[in-house]
């Protein structure tokens, strides 16, 4: 039997992702969001959803670009970090020891040290509730080689990526393979 937790942010995992951007005065900065995923295979587009009154917010607006630099398993510390403190205060890159890349297709920053990057122009917003959802194009995507199968693919195994669990407020990582998408399900295809 299941049990009714309400309507709460509770889905699993969610990412995490440091959205990076030029602040207003062009310093390199990225904060932790959670609320993200795709949202379109033609463009190529993904959303995440940030506060209005976060730092990162207001260099993504001036400057209509943000990265996703997708953490791994190794440096949750930093991540937790970029989560808790604001570019307003402080140089969040530079206390963690992370460094900041310009990006060579969009105006934003991403994390050098994370293993997998996303680089996004900013095509639109919506404003839902406390969030705006920020949607991007993704102009490229760059990840460490020896991250890649065969070349050419992310491997989730090797970049063991830092996943979120809402309400506990922990971070895990993925686990193990457990088969082939677009393959296991076919003994329920019709032949």
């Amino acid at each position: 039997m299941k049990k009714s937790l309400g309507a709460k942010t509770l889905a699993q995992p969610t990412p995490v992702w440091a959205v990076g951007a030029f602040d207003e005065d062009g310093k390199p900065n990225a904060m932790i969001a959670a609320w993200g995923g795709i949202a379109s295979s033609q463009p190529p587009a993904m959303t995440v959803s940030v506060r209005p009154s976060r730092h990162t917010y207001a260099g993504i607006m001036k400057h209509k670009a943000f990265t996703i630099s997708i953490c791994n398993e190794a440096m949750a510390a930093e991540a937790d970090y970029l989560g808790m403190a604001s570019g307003k205060n402080e140089d969040k890159l530079a206390r963690a020891g992370l460094t900041a890349v310009k990006s060579d297709v969009v105006n934003a920053p991403y994390i050098d040290e994370f293993p997998l990057v996303i680089e996004c122009t900013l095509l639109e917003t919506h404003e839902v509730g406390v969030h705006t959802m920020l949607i991007g194009e993704i102009k490229d995507v760059k990840c460490d080689e020896d991250k890649l199968i065969d070349g050419k693919h992310p491997d989730v195994e090797k970049i063991l990526p830092l996943i979120f669990s809402p309400g506990a407020r922990d971070y895990h990582t993925v686990g193990r393979r457990v088969g082939k998408g677009f393959d296991i399900g076919r003994k329920y295809l019709k032949d």
